[in-house]
């Protein structure tokens, strides 16, 4: 989910944004969607690209979005964006991955979209909808994430996670050796997405930096938005005496941070600034705000100047977001915080390298 160089903004009608690994389209991808772009947007950057008079973002999404956290993060910006523009912000929360191809052509068939966001790579499946008929010429935004690779007809936007989540166990380990703490907990949804056991290994790489003998317990869902079995999971590790708790979560995020809340635990977000949070309450925030990425995109696409087939990246240390904040820390952890991401920017300090050699635990799965 991050590593590599930047992209720049290219003129002809675009730059786009990812969050997985994926290698740059050939040059017949490029001349083949070149002129698909400049018969939808025009010389004037016009997104109604199926001329029915009105602009329909289409956004699907695997969570609940209204979560308070990621998933609605995603929505939010484009909501207040489409608002703006005057175009129609169709919601379509909740698709079980295994039915996110049928409902993605039922969607297009119903809203007739000009842009359709997927909201997390879960929703890998319906992509194969961006050659469909149902789905006519509408441009399509897509969060990296594993099995996603760069098509032709896609815009992807693209970060990092050995980049934001060492940096996320770096600021953990900071917290945790002001308070000699040497365990921590990681509650997430299935191991079988991949990217959640490779955060879990960037997580606690970066608190090894800090606190070298530190271990990791796991716990893996079947789902990133039930509550009641992230509370049940962060319930057991509390009472195993674990006071440092990352719900790298989406609707049952909030479950965990009350849990945790209690026992005066360590808690940081999954993806959003929630420092000014009251209940419940986080000592860090770990952001790489779906919604920033995607709020870049619509701003290409109502210039003309998103282009199918393309990737933009965003780099901790290099871009505004993704980024990771002690809510409450000292002037010295923020110091070195600071400090920790600008290296990463800088390449003064190699995340892969870091993940590659702390990165080891045990998974509970």
């Amino acid at each position: 989910m991050r590593l590599s160089t930047r992209t720049t903004r290219i003129a002809v009608a675009a730059v786009c944004l990812v969050l997985t690994v994926a290698s740059c389209s050939s040059d017949g991808d490029s001349v083949e969607y070149a002129d698909v772009a400049v018969a939808a947007t025009g010389s004037s950057g016009n997104a109604d690209i199926n001329g029915d008079g009105k602009v329909v973002i289409s956004v699907l999404s695997p969570g609940n979005l209204d979560d308070n956290g990621y998933y609605e993060s995603f929505i939010a910006k484009a909501a207040a964006f489409s608002e703006r523009q005057g175009w129609k912000l169709e919601r379509h929360g909740e698709i079980p991955a295994d039915k996110a191809l049928s409902r993605a052509k039922e969607i297009c068939t119903k809203d007739k979209p000009d842009l359709v966001a997927l909201g997390a790579a879960e929703l890998v499946g319906a992509i194969p909808a961006s050659k469909d008929p149902a789905c006519g010429k509408a441009y399509w935004y897509v969060p990296a994430g594993e099995g996603i690779t760069l098509q032709p007809q896609l815009a992807i936007s693209k970060d990092f996670i050995n980049e934001g989540l060492l940096a996320a166990g770096y600021a953990n380990g900071l917290l945790m050796e002001s308070k000699n703490l040497d365990k921590a907990g990681y509650i997430t949804g299935p191991a079988e997405y991949g990217f959640t056991v490779n955060a879990a290994k960037a997580f606690i790489a970066g608190i090894r930096l800090v606190v070298p003998n530190a271990q990791l317990e796991t716990s893996f869902l079947a789902t990133f938005d039930d509550p009641k079995s992230a509370e049940v999971a962060a319930k057991k590790q509390l009472d195993e005496g674990i006071r440092v708790i990352y719900p790298y979560l989406g609707g049952a995020t909030d479950a965990v941070a009350k849990a945790g809340n209690k026992f005066d635990a360590i808690l940081s977000t999954p993806g959003t600034n929630r420092c000014d949070s009251t209940d419940p309450t986080f000592d860090i925030s770990v952001i790489f705000d779906p919604g920033e990425y995607f709020a870049a995109a619509l701003q290409d696409f109502a210039e003309g100047e998103l282009v199918m087939g393309k990737e933009r990246e965003w780099h901790l240390g290099v871009d505004t977001v993704p980024t990771v904040r002690l809510c409450n820390g000292t002037d010295l952890q923020n110091a070195k915080m600071a400090q920790f991401i600008a290296d990463i920017g800088s390449g003064a300090i190699n995340p892969n390298d870091e993940v590659t050699r702390l990165g080891s635990l045990e998974l509970d799965r």
